[in-house]
Order: structure tokens, then sequence, then C-alpha cells
């Protein structure tokens, strides 16, 4: 009877035990996550005073008028593409073809061919070793 009644006091206390771990794990846990929520907090304050000394720098009218400078240069440059892409008009056309006429009609002074034979050549031991072509690899 003793024994049964010792036997059930050291379950009983067991019990307690596991319920004490038990609560001291839920604790640790519920510590660890306050501690990731102060961190998470402590961001959200940095992020927030960082955009205000943002706002304080740059004001709406100031990037309104940066967005339109680049909406400006924008049209700028696309009305470049245009013009450079753009096809000629005909008498841009023509103007480019008399150009080119000009040019092929004109005389050009070429230096006098040798009217003469070329001499015939034996081959030689030339002090010049022939190497072999370096092979051509295509870039990836």
């Amino acid at each position: 009877m003793l024994l049964l009644k010792k036997k059930r006091y050291q379950e009983q206390l067991l019990d307690r035990t596991e319920n004490q771990i038990s609560n001291l794990e839920r604790m640790v846990q519920d510590i660890e996550f306050t501690q990731i929520e102060m961190k998470v907090i402590e961001g959200l304050k940095i992020g927030n005073e960082c955009l205000n000394k943002m706002h304080q720098v740059m004001s709406i009218e100031e990037v309104e008028r940066i967005i339109g400078e680049t909406q400006d240069a924008v049209e700028y440059q696309r009305q470049i593409d245009e013009i450079l892409a753009g096809s000629l008009t005909e008498e841009d056309e023509d103007a480019i073809l008399e150009e080119l006429n000009a040019i092929t009609q004109e005389q050009m002074e070429l230096p006098e061919v040798p009217s003469e034979p070329l001499p015939e050549k034996t081959p030689e031991a030339s002090p010049v070793k022939n190497r072999p072509k370096p092979e051509l690899v295509a870039a990836s």
C-alpha cells in the first residue's frame, strides 16, 4: 500500500514536472517570438524615419518636375530615333543618287601598271616558317 502511494506520488510529481517543462518551452517560444516582433518593429521604425527624411529632402513638386523632365527626354529621344530610322523622301533619295553618280563618274588617277611580264620565281627555302592557322571558334 505504501509502495502504491509512493508510486502514485511520483507519477503526480512526474506529471507536474512535465507540465512545468511544457510551460517553460511555451514561455521560451513566446520570448523568442516577442524578440522577433521587437526587431520587426525596430526595422519599421527605422524605415519610417528614413521615409520621413526622404520626404523632407524631396517635395512632391520636385518629383513631378523630375518625372516631367524624364518624359520630355524620352519623347525627344523617340523623335530622334524616328528621324534616324525614318524613310527618306524622294528628294533626299534623288540627291543621294546624284552624289553617288558624281563620285563614280569622277576620273580617278590610278598608278601606272607595268607592261613587262613578271619574272618567274623559283621556290626557295624561305627563312619564315609557315605557321598553322588558328581555328576560329564561334562565340557563344
